[in-house]
């Protein structure tokens, strides 16, 4: 005699809303407070606020912004390679647009996944630019940043607080 198994099914649909726990709202706010810290680099660096770049420096009056980290990071161990793609200009059109797509993706909860990756490669270059770390063998914020980014990605932090429950995100694989 034949034993039927009854699982449960959840049934999910484009018109009817998915159900948050906690955890959700913890990785949407982790997600937008990232994303912010992006953005913020980026019209910090482009328009020179004064908090990290002062006006004189910022790029809109011809400042490089990758010239002052790269420039610094000569007696580290890849110092000569990073500081060698300090000022180019095609480093700081790659770095700001960097900044401000991460930024702006993360914030608004789309393409969180291509985001992740991103942000994830920016800040390990960054990491590397510092080798060897002072404080610490190896660990620093830029890999505790890159982890949360790949945890948001696995997270589908964008559905929650963000624009990624909106149907063409859901449908279309690379804006989630």
């Amino acid at each position: 005699m034949a034993t039927t198994i009854h699982k449960p099914v959840m049934h999910t649909s484009a018109g009817k809303a998915e159900h948050k726990t906690p955890v959700d709202y913890v990785w949407a706010v982790a997600r937008i407070s990232i994303g912010w810290i992006f953005l913020w680099a980026f019209l910090d660096k482009t328009f020179g606020f004064g908090f990290a770049t002062p006006a004189a420096k910022a790029w809109i009056n011809g400042g490089s912004p990758t010239t002052g980290f790269l420039k610094g990071t000569g007696e580290h161990a890849l110092g000569g390679f990073f500081t060698g793609l300090a000022g180019q200009a095609w480093v700081d059109w790659l770095f700001m647009a960097g900044l401000a797509g991460v930024g702006l993706a993360l914030v608004l909860g789309i393409g969180t996944r291509i985001a992740a990756g991103a942000g994830t490669a920016m800040l390990l270059l960054m990491w590397a630019a510092e080798l060897p770390l002072t404080t610490n063998p190896f660990m620093d914020d830029h890999l505790i940043y890159a982890i949360v980014l790949i945890g948001l990605a696995l997270a589908g932090a964008g559905r929650t607080l963000g624009l990624g429950n909106l149907p063409i995100v859901r449908r279309t694989p690379w804006l989630q």
